[in-house]
This record gives structure tokens, C-alpha cells and sequence, in this order.
């Protein structure tokens, strides 16, 4: 970070009112991974086990090998040896795991002919009995082999002891399956040693590393681009097989290989978010004090590698508590990988506890608002920091007024309209604020024009617009004459963009990259003696829409192309990496939010229809109206969906997702979606980064599912605590 010229806070002016690369998308422009253009390009088809659990005994390739347009078959019995990086399936043994694992592929000359050739191979298999049930399976549950360890505050027997009112309770979420608008995409191709893969990842750096790592080459060596990426939602932060199996393929056939997986086949290899089996047990005395939050969450695991959905974790510092403990377990069953999935563990986690405070509200007799209000968390509750910013106060009362809250009724099912019975419901919603280093370049170009350049890549989320608008606001200028490139490991690099961190981690390193370049053209115009800036100090002077000038008498100024044409044509330039604060450990940062829902129920057949969703959120500074309230929108959705929705549903014997598709798989459509109120408070949180800004791109989903539910209480009186929430459901309760 340098401290010099102007190095201030930085507050957005200059917000572009469309996305940066709207126009390429809505007219085809924009090239995701699968659609780059490679000449004499073969294609992969992934061929997936049968069964659940075993061996593979024998592979009989000789049709397919010899069917039409066919170069390669890639089984574990010939595959090249690799370095496996990480816990992905890359045909380096014969053993089965999960039905639909990836077990051999077939590389042709057109997609048809690969598929076709897949069904030709005969595939014997050495079964074993399979691991499916998970509430059979329950005894054998386990805590994980790494992280998420129980946590244990204050004395939680005596707290329990005296409580007045005491909510114990068993809440559920299903399995549940990304299905981003992209499918997991890869382009691989070999000239000698060197790799260049196109790839639909939220990682690009992360991708290269891996692919390094697999065939043993230098990072140098693997060239990875995707400039646009067609949603991930979590899915796409791994490596997983079809990325790895594609370069394999091309080295294999000795060309080009591209390798797309279809709809179906983007449930179990590519990660899901694991279902949670939440037993909650909150305490309380008379005023509402929370005395006591126990919170135990069980999911499953593949036998691959543990993966935990951390569902308690949130519980440990949302709310103040006399007594706290937390504990994950896991059950190991017979299904694809877990993995990180929109808000992993806070989505889920608030369902269960959201839910449970709302029942702990109502023995109370205490408005639910209010509980949470009573049990404010004015500080870290696990090691006493203080916040770098929390104003939930403010996300309350905010939304409360907007939505209409105390028109509320609190004794359920006294609401109608017409047939249709009426309900209100809340929740808090959470997620952690994380940033980490992030280099960019910035250039200032001698047509005036800037380029920004950063090693990570967009999901969709506004990521060009936002880094565009960084760099038009620290130089003074018009954004639209901002140049960006992202998804290019050539660039300067950055991390994954997961976790809500990209937006707090590219943005600072871009504001840094044009600070210095900033000085740099200061120092340009101080130094040359032709300037009307001569003898002047970099701190002296300033940008604005093109032109350099002295700050105390702007008179004196100059364009920039002028000065830039006057020093040889020489672009300015600068590369920065953001540092992280030196005081990050002395603190907690962690974005807020409160959302209020209202339902209408059918008071005959039980269809819910979710007619308003208000929520207020303080997420520091919004960066870009149009993106930031586009995501926290599509977080709602999320939410919704959650509630309602979703749920891949397992065949109990043979362990393949029943619902591999988008017919089966429910996901809300334009009718189940009305009215959706979201604002930001706007503080910003200059503690932790120098923008004021933490990420938004999950905190959306956090209870926006037990808001739902909370309402569907409150106008049937019927209380499930089991997700999706279906008509059936409440009909038994």
C-alpha cells in the first residue's frame, strides 16, 4: 500500500450503470471454456460406474475402439500414471466409490461418435455391499478427521439447570446439487510440455497448480484462461475429474480434446452440498436471555475424503449466550464428494437455529425481532474482538419498517384472505467477511484510455464492472474508458473466487495498481521539463477525465496523452499485490443482514406461494448498485429455493441421484418468484479493506429458508422442520 498522493478511503462516484461485458453476453460475444475455437478439436465423453461400491474387474474396449471416429479409450487398466492432486477420480485404480463415479473415457472425433462408442464397452464389476442409509447409518457417525472440532463455553449444564424455557429440537436439510447455467467445461491441449487448458472453474491459479502438479511440469508450463464463467456457486472452486481426464485425453489421442459434461452428470462427480441432520437445543429465562445454545450437525461423507458442512459454525457468533457448544460429526456413505455450495454451512446452519429461535419466541411470548435484539452480539462471542463493523441494529429495524413487521400477528393462522391463509416470518442472516492478497496491473495507455489486468475470473457476479469502476475512481476518469481482462494465468495473479472474497480482495489490489500508476505519471510530469507541471511533487498534483493538474491551481494542467506522447509513447504502468491489515488478527469482520417473509397458503390443498421477501443488509460499501443488488436478489432466490424446492433425492439400493435433471431437479421458476425488497445500509468498513467493502455474494441464501419457514408457521400453525417444505409435509404436522 503506498502513501502517497491523494491515498485516502475510497468511496465509488463513478458507478457504471450496465454490466461491463453486458453487451458481449446478450449477443453472443462473450466465449465461456467450451466455445473457444481449436483447430482439430476431439471430444471426450466421461463414462461413469453402475454401481455404488466395489471394483472394477475387467474393461472390454474392443468395440469401442474400434467404432467409427474413435482415437482413444482411457480406462484405469492403461491410463497414464499420475500424480492424483488431491481426492479426484482420474482412472489411477480400479476401485468404486459412488455410482456415477468416473471410470474410463472415450475421446472421438464428434460427441455422438464418443457416446455411442461408450455404450459398446463392457464393464464387469466385483460389488460390495454399499453405504446409503444415512438415518441407519447414524450410529456410526464420527466427528471429522480435520477441522471442525466441538467448541465449549461457559458452564452449559448449570445454564440449563436454570432455565425457564427450553426448545430441543431435530431439523433437516436435504442433499443438494449446484446446477450452475454452464456445466463443468474443458479445452486441453499439448505442444510438447506445455498445457493450455480452457476451463470453466472459479480458480484459475488453482486449476494450473493442479494440472502442474498431475503431470509433473512447472506452473509455468500450464497456460489456463476463462474469461467468463457461467455460474459456479462452489462446484466450480475444485479441480475435479473431467478438468485433469481432458488434458490426460489430449495428451492420450495427441491432439486437442474438449470435454463437456452433461446436465446429468453434474450430480455426484462434480460435489454436492451434503445433507445436515441438526439437533438444537436452546435455553432461555423469562425475559429471553439465552442461557444455553447447543448445536449438533451430522452429515454425510463420501469415502473419498471427509467434507464437512459446518452448520453449527455460525451458531458460535451470532448470537450472546451464557453457555455455548457446537460439535460436527459425519456418516460415511457411498455418494460423491461434498463440497462448498452458495454460503456452505451458514445456509443450512440458519435453518435449524433461525427456526429454533423463532419457536423459542414464541413460548416466550416474545416477538422474534426483539429475542434477537435481547441477545446481541456486541463483540466476537468466541474470543471477545471487537467487530470491524456490525450494524444488524440498523438491518432490523430497516427491513421490519419496509416489510410492515408490526402488523405481524403472533398467534398463527388468524390471518386470511380469502381461502388463502396469511403469514409473516423473519430471520438473521450472516456470512464471514474474508479477503486475501490479490495482484493486478494497471496501465495508462497513450490513446488515454486504461488497462486493468487481474489473474482471477468472473461468475457472472459483476467482477469486470466493479474492477473497471475501482480503477475509474481512483484516477478521476470515465469508466467506460477502462479495458479489463480477467480469467488469464498469464496476469497478474489472485485467488479463487469463492467465499465472498473476490470483490474485497481484486478491488483493493486494482485501487493499489492505480495508485502507483498514478504516481508514477506524476513523477512523469514533475520530471519533464516541457510540462507545464515541471518542478512541481507527485503529492502536489492530481487526475481527473484525462488531465493531470496542480491541486492548488488547476490551471495548470495538461492532458495525459499529451504528457505520455511527449515521453516517448511509453505506456505508464504498475503493478500492486493489496496487503492484508497488520492488525487482522485483533478483530472480526462478518456481514449481517435481516430478511422478512410473507406466504399465502392455500387453505385447502397447502401450496405455498411466497409473496414478499425485505431484507436489509450491511455488507459495508456497495460497490456497484446494479451487481451488488443483483446478487443479494439472487441470494433471496437462493433462499426460496431452499425452502420450498430443492432436494437430490437418492436411490436407496443403487445410489444413483434419482432427479439428474432439471424436470425432476425443482429449482424456482418466474412463478414462484414475486416481490424481492433488498437494501444495503451502506456504512462502509474501512477497517477491513480500504474500499469499506466486503463480499455479498452468499449472505443472500443465509436465512432467507427459515424466514419462509417461519411464515408458513405463523399462517398455518403447523410447524416442519424438515427441508424442502412441501404440501405434504405440512398437511402431517
Amino acid at each position: 500500500m503506498i502513501d502517497t498522493m491523494d491515498h485516502q478511503p475510497l468511496a465509488s462516484t463513478r458507478q457504471l450503470d450496465h454490466r461491463y461485458e453486458g453487451f458481449l453476453k446478450v449477443t453472443g460475444r462473450a466465449k465461456y471454456a467450451a466455445e473457444f475455437p481449436v483447430e482439430k478439436v476431439a471430444y471426450a465423453y466421461v463414462v461413469q460406474a453402475t454401481i455404488p461400491s466395489g471394483t472394477i474387474a475387467s474393461i472390454d474396449d474392443d468395440a469401442a475402439s474400434h467404432a467409427s471416429g474413435v482415437y482413444s479409450v482411457i480406462t484405469p487398466f492403461n491410463a497414464p500414471k499420475l500424480t492424483v492432486p488431491g481426492n479426484v477420480n482420474i482412472l489411477q485404480d480400479t476401485n468404486v466409490f459412488f455410482n456415477g463415479q468416473p471410470i474410463a473415457v472415450v475421446v472421438a472425433s464428434s460427441l455422438p461418435e464418443a457416446e455411442m462408442a461408450a455404450r459398446l464397452l463392457h464393464i464387469e464389476y466385483k460389488e460390495q455391499p454399499a453405504r446409503l442409509d444415512f438415518k441407519a447409518l447414524l450410529k456410526d457417525a464420527r466427528p471429522p478427521k480435520r477441522g471442525d472440532r466441538p467448541t465449549r463455553r461457559g458452564d452449559p449444564e448449570a445454564s440449563l439447570a436454570k432455565a425457564t424455557v427450553v426448545i430441543d429440537h431435530i431439523y433437516s436439510t436435504p442433499i443438494q446439487n449446484h446446477n450452475p447455467m454452464e456445466p463443468h467445461a474443458t479445452i486441453a491441449s499439448w505442444e510438447g510440455d506445455k498445457l493450455t487448458v480452457h476451463d470453466a472453474t472459479q480458480g484459475i491459479s488453482g486449476v494450473q497448480g493442479s494440472l502442474a502438479r498431475a503431470f509433473s511440469i512447472p506452473p509455468a508450463n500450464v497456460h489456463v484462461e476463462c474469461p467468463y464463467t457461467g455460474g459456479g456457486f462452489g462446484t466450480k472452486g475444485y479441480v475435479w475429474s473431467q478438468t485433469i481426464l481432458a488434458a490426460m485425453a489430449a495428451k492420450v489421442a495427441k491432439r486437442p480434446v474438449k470435454l463437456v459434461l452433461g446436465r446429468e452428470q453434474m450430480f455426484g462427480p462434480v460435489g454436492s452440498r451434503p445433507n445436515t441432520y441438526q439437533h438444537i437445543k436452546l435455553a432461555a429465562s423469562a425475559d429471553g436471555k439465552l442461557l444455553l445454545q447447543q448445536h449438533d450437525s451430522t452429515c454425510y461423507t463420501s469415502l473419498i475424503s471427509d467434507w464437512v458442512e459446518s452448520a453449527a459454525a455460525s451458531t458460535e457468533i451470532l448470537y450472546d449466550s451464557e453457555s455455548l457448544t457446537t460439535a460436527h460429526n459425519v456418516v460415511e456413505m457411498n455418494l460423491g464428494m461434498g463440497t462448498w455450495m452458495r454460503a456452505p454451512g451458514e445456509a443450512t446452519g440458519s435453518v435449524g437455529l433461525e427456526i429454533a429461535l423463532d419457536e423459542l419466541a414464541e413460548k416466550l411470548n416474545i416477538d422474534p425481532v426483539q429475542l434477537r435484539l435481547i441477545n446481541y452480539a456486541e463483540k466476537d462471542p468466541r474470543q471477545g474482538h471487537p467487530w470491524s463493523s456490525k450494524h444488524l441494529r440498523e438491518c432490523y429495524s430497516q427491513a421490519a419498517e419496509r416489510f410492515g413487521w408490526s402488523k405481524r400477528t403472533p398467534k398463527p393462522g388468524q390471518v386470511r384472505e380469502g381461502n388463502q391463509l396469511i403469514g409473516y416470518g423473519m430471520a438473521t442472516a450472516n456470512y464471514g467477511a474474508g479477503r486475501r492478497p490479490s495482484a493486478a496491473v494497471v496501465r495508462i495507455l497513450p490513446n488515454g484510455r486504461v488497462f486493468v489486468g487481474v489473474g482471477t475470473q468472473d461468475l457472472g457476479t459483476g467482477t469486470y464492472t466493479i474492477l473497471a469502476q475501482t480503477a475509474a475512481d481512483t484516477l478521476n476518469m470515465d469508466p467506460t474508458l477502462v479495458d479489463v481482462k480477467l480469467g488469464d494465468t498469464t496476469l497478474p495473479p489472485s485467488g479463487g473466487s469463492g467465499g465472498s472474497t473476490t470483490a474485497a480482495s481484486v478491488c483493493p489490489g486494482v485501487y493499489d495498481a492505480a495508485m502507483q500508476a498514478k504516481l508514477k505519471l506524476a513523477q512523469l510530469a514533475a520530471g519533464d521539463a516541457k510540462s507545464p507541471l515541471h518542478g512541481t511533487t507527485a503529492e502536489d498534483l492530481a487526475t481527473k477525465d484525462g488531465n493531470i493538474f496542480l491541486k492548488s491551481d488547476p490551471t495548470k494542467s495538461e492532458t495525459i496523452t499529451t504528457l505520455i506522447a511527449r515521453n516517448g509513447n511509453t505506456p505508464v504502468e504498475a503493478t500492486a499485490t493489496s496487503e492484508m491489515p497488520k492488525d487482522r488478527d485483533t478483530f472480526s469482520s462478518h456481514s449481517w443482514g435481516a430478511i422478512f417473509a410473507e406466504v399465502a397458503i392455500d387453505a385447502d390443498t397447502y401450496m405455498v406461494q411466497v409473496r414478499r421477501m425485505v431484507g436489509t443488509y450491511d455488507i459495508g460499501t456497495l460497490i456497484n448498485n446494479t451487481t451488488g443488488t443483483n446478487q443479494l436478489i439472487g441470494g433471496v432466490v437462493w433462499g426460496i429455493s431452499m425452502a420450498l424446492h430443492e432436494e437430490t433425492v437418492i436411490d436407496p439400493t443403487y445410489g444413483r441421484t434419482v432427479n439428474e435433471n432439471f424436470a425432476e431437479y425443482h429449482v424456482p421458476v418466474n412463478a414462484d418468484v414475486h416481490q424481492i425488497d433488498v437494501t444495503a445500509v451502506g456504512i462502509p468498513d474501512y477497517k477491513f479493506n480500504p474500499l469499506g467493502a466486503r463480499g455479498i455474494g452468499e449472505i443472500g441464501i443465509t436465512g432467507a429458508a427459515a424466514a419462509i419457514a417461519n411464515a408458513i408457521y405463523n399462517a398455518t400453525g403447523k410447524r416442519v422442520r424438515d427441508l424442502p417444505i412441501t404440501l405434504d409435509k405440512i398437511m402431517s404436522a
